[in-house]
């Protein structure tokens, strides 16, 4: 079904169901670092394994809709939304798989940051003093959570950090950009999304490998080809939960639901020992998560 129209911004009651929709979306990000390392165990780079579960859904709604290919390719303005997606999942997916879980998702969720300055360019959203005191915030958490322990600036040390900052601002633009899209067709902004996803992926693998800083997907085999799969099935999913959430709701409000993602994805990593929980990344990240709570106002 497609969405033809934005829907206006509903009450408490109203806002139930796109809240609980981007809570499905946000587990399934929250969790998806699992799979993703289970895949590069079976020899499957994070990059490819993107390109190849991306690409499984774009098959899917080929067949589901395959009008939404002529509706994508009259529409220039959701190519926008084909390398917003493709950025945020080549760099997120890519990050929590050789990274710390946590530091990469929290840093990851500078997105309220992000979100305040391309909702007032692209939606014309006002700036307001709190919206200042969130940037503030999340900037200070972000400092506190890279900050080394011996000492010198705090910026991103390492690849998986620099993914993860990345990761957030390109998804801040990908749900603004559904938001200002939301009359569009339904299938045609997913297949923008998964498109994106696989045509990143796959264009940064198809490089790295052609310079050996990655090596080339293993042969087909049942394994790791049902695994990809069964999780191209949950991103779709997930993708579609998203799209119904962030297109009912503000920018800013979609920003909040979403930040339940560190949830899943620090309890998942915790339980599975796939992240060091420390007292600066605990504050640094109480003070991002804190600047998205405050968008809820």
């Amino acid at each position: 079904m497609a969405i033809e129209h934005a829907a206006p911004r509903a009450g408490h009651a109203g806002a139930a169901a796109p809240v609980l929709a981007l809570l499905a979306n946000a587990f399934v990000w929250g969790v998806s670092w699992w799979p993703f390392r289970q895949l590069e165990a079976r020899g499957l780079h994070p990059l490819w394994a993107t390109a190849v579960v991306y690409g499984m859904a774009v098959v899917v709604i080929t067949l589901w809709r395959p009008a939404a290919w002529g509706q994508l390719l009259r529409t220039p303005v959701l190519w926008v939304l084909v390398a917003a997606a493709g950025t945020t999942n080549a760099t997120f997916n890519w990050g929590v798989t050789v990274g710390d879980v946590v530091r990469v998702v929290l840093l990851f969720y500078l997105m309220p940051l992000w979100t305040v300055l391309l909702a007032r360019l692209l939606l014309h959203e006002r700036l307001t003093r709190a919206a200042a005191l969130r940037v503030v915030m999340a900037l200070a958490g972000a400092a506190i959570v890279l900050w080394p322990e011996g000492g010198g600036l705090p910026l991103p040390r390492a690849l998986p950090e620099w993914l993860g900052i990345a990761g957030g601002f390109s998804f801040a633009l990908n749900n603004v950009m559904l938001r200002r899209e939301a009359h569009r067709p339904q299938a045609a902004r997913a297949l923008a999304m998964f498109l994106g996803g696989t045509l990143i992926a796959g264009s940064l693998a198809l490089v790295m490998a052609a310079q050996g800083a990655l090596p080339a997907p293993p042969p087909p085999a049942a394994g790791w080809m049902l695994g990809a799969l069964l999780l191209a099935a949950f991103f779709l999913g997930g993708n579609l939960a998203l799209q119904y959430g962030a297109a009912r709701l503000a920018a800013n409000a979609t920003a909040v639901v979403m930040v339940s993602e560190v949830l899943f994805a620090a309890l998942s990593a915790a339980l599975l020992g796939a992240a060091a929980i420390t007292g600066p990344l605990l504050a640094g990240g109480a003070l991002i998560v804190g600047a998205a709570l405050l968008a809820a106002r």
